[in-house]
């Protein structure tokens, strides 16, 4: 069959697109930055460039298309009102999809008892799935809870806070009841539907068959990494200062925090287990599934993470007719064009910023206090870059492996921020030339206060990470 995947860059589709294709079929994505997907192996004619909050995108992506996976979620893309924006996209997809003649559209959604008080997470995520229901095209949707697995942003919460905090004080929600699954059963459950035609038409809820509360989880989780943690419950935590404390001991921002929170104060146990009779897995039991996901976050080895999704700003198309204040710095290097440029292909993450890393390290901090990503994602591995990764509080928008690295800004700003490096060879000797960028597109007056504020510490910053850069410093 030839199968469409939406969010194919995400932490599920960038997993369930090679695990499609090894089953035979055909596998098309719908992406808004085709190169981001190409970077990761995707061959450029089965990537189109669309969106679904972009319905004239649509027809030509779905064009052919038997069964279509919808695995957009925009809660790690958008600092607004992410429901809107998925009740916005759902309805695009729906009407589209019927257009197209899709035969199925394939949907995993939140787990979560209907009338029960949801929060809006996942009352969010079970409308997504009736939206995509109110269209003729049949629907399959698969319900989960936490999905345990490497760089899943659920599962990092439990394991950063069972990592650094060995008392947790915590409200009630720890209390409350869930049925974790791992990733590898949530892939098999999204690829074994195609071949059961049970499914056609169903909501089915997904778990992996252990129902433990979250304090169960964080005690299990350290037991894993060889820990213990005490937990004493307190009746004071609100959600919302309870994000704020995840968002600042986790890597996890506020962003995504808080509505995750706010989702722990329901219960999610598979209360309908169809699927169990008409896919037969050998669910992967919780403790083991944990130590899976630590020993391959400790080797470097996870398929896909939270990060790899791009925030809705960074990837909004850079104007270049808008007003542009920016910071040349051009310094000639007694070092080789391929050495220089290898000292720009290893910036952030461990290996700092050449200069001023404690400033950096503030500015991260500032940015986790105002709900931002800050610096504590990294990147994806210390010396390998590819469009879209995430590289602190930057993403790579263009990668020209040598000679180019293009960063946009996903910190909380005042307008919109784009780091650039260009390293070519000097024409004479064996020397090079770096040739660094720092620009900012202003919201108003406060976005120019704002830049021109910090411009005796850009000053310091940029041009010491330049010359330390080209001279091989620091």
């Amino acid at each position: 069959m030839q199968l469409l995947v939406t969010g194919a860059s995400g932490y599920i589709g960038s997993r369930l697109a090679p695990r499609l294709r090894d089953l035979g079929h055909h596998v098309v994505a719908l992406a808004r930055d085709p190169d981001k997907l190409a970077a990761r192996g995707w061959s450029r004619g089965d990537v189109v460039r669309g969106d679904v909050l972009a319905p004239d995108t649509l027809t030509a992506a779905l064009e052919g298309v038997d069964i279509a996976y919808y695995l957009v979620h925009s809660m790690t893309t958008s600092g607004g009102d992410f429901a809107a924006l998925d009740r916005e996209g759902a309805a695009n997809f729906a009407t589209a999809a019927a257009r197209a003649g899709v035969r199925r559209v394939i949907y995993l959604g939140g787990l979560g008892a209907e009338g029960d008080r949801l929060s809006h997470h996942l009352e969010s995520r079970q409308e997504t799935g009736e939206i995509l229901r109110s269209g003729p095209v049949p629907v399959t949707e698969l319900r989960a809870a936490i999905i345990v697995g490497s760089g899943s942003a659920s599962f990092e919460i439990v394991r950063d806070l069972a990592r650094r905090l060995p008392v947790m004080v915590c409200p009630r929600w720890v209390r409350s009841r869930c049925e974790p699954i791992a990733v590898d059963d949530v892939l098999a459950y999204l690829t074994g539907v195609l071949a059961a035609p049970e499914t056609v038409g169903q909501t089915l809820e997904i778990g992996g068959g252990e129902v433990l509360t979250y304090a169960d989880l964080m005690r299990a989780t350290a037991a894993a990494m060889g820990r213990k943690v005490w937990i004493l419950t307190v009746p004071l935590l609100t959600p919302r200062l309870s994000a704020y404390w995840l968002n600042l001991v986790t890597s996890v921002p506020m962003s995504l925090a808080r509505p995750l929170v706010e989702g722990l104060r329901n219960d999610v146990v598979c209360q309908d287990t169809r699927i169990r009779d008409w896919i037969p897995l050998s669910l992967t039991p919780f403790r083991a599934a944990v130590s899976r996901a630590l020993r391959l976050d400790l080797q470097g080895e996870a398929e896909s993470r939270w990060t790899d999704a791009t925030t809705t700003a960074a990837s909004e198309p850079w104007t270049e007719t808008l007003p542009l204040l920016s910071d040349l710095r051009t310094v000639q290097s007694p070092h080789p064009a391929r050495d220089v440029f290898a000292r720009v292909r290893r910036l952030g993450g461990t290996n700092g910023w050449y200069c001023a890393n404690s400033l950096w390290s503030l500015r991260g901090v500032l940015d986790r206090l105002v709900g931002g990503v800050g610096m504590r994602r990294g990147r994806r591995d210390p010396e390998a870059l590819a469009v879209g990764d995430p590289v602190d509080f930057w993403r790579v928008e263009r990668y020209e492996e040598g000679r180019f690295l293009g960063l946009r800004a996903e910190m909380r700003l005042p307008g919109a921020a784009r780091l650039t490096f260009l390293v070519t060879s000097s024409g004479t000797g064996s020397g090079s030339v770096l040739r660094q960028t720092a620009e900012f597109h202003p919201s108003g007056l406060w976005g120019r206060l704002y830049w021109w504020s910090l411009a005796p510490l850009h000053t310091m910053i940029f041009g010491g990470m330049a010359r330390a850069i080209a001279l091989g410093q620091g």
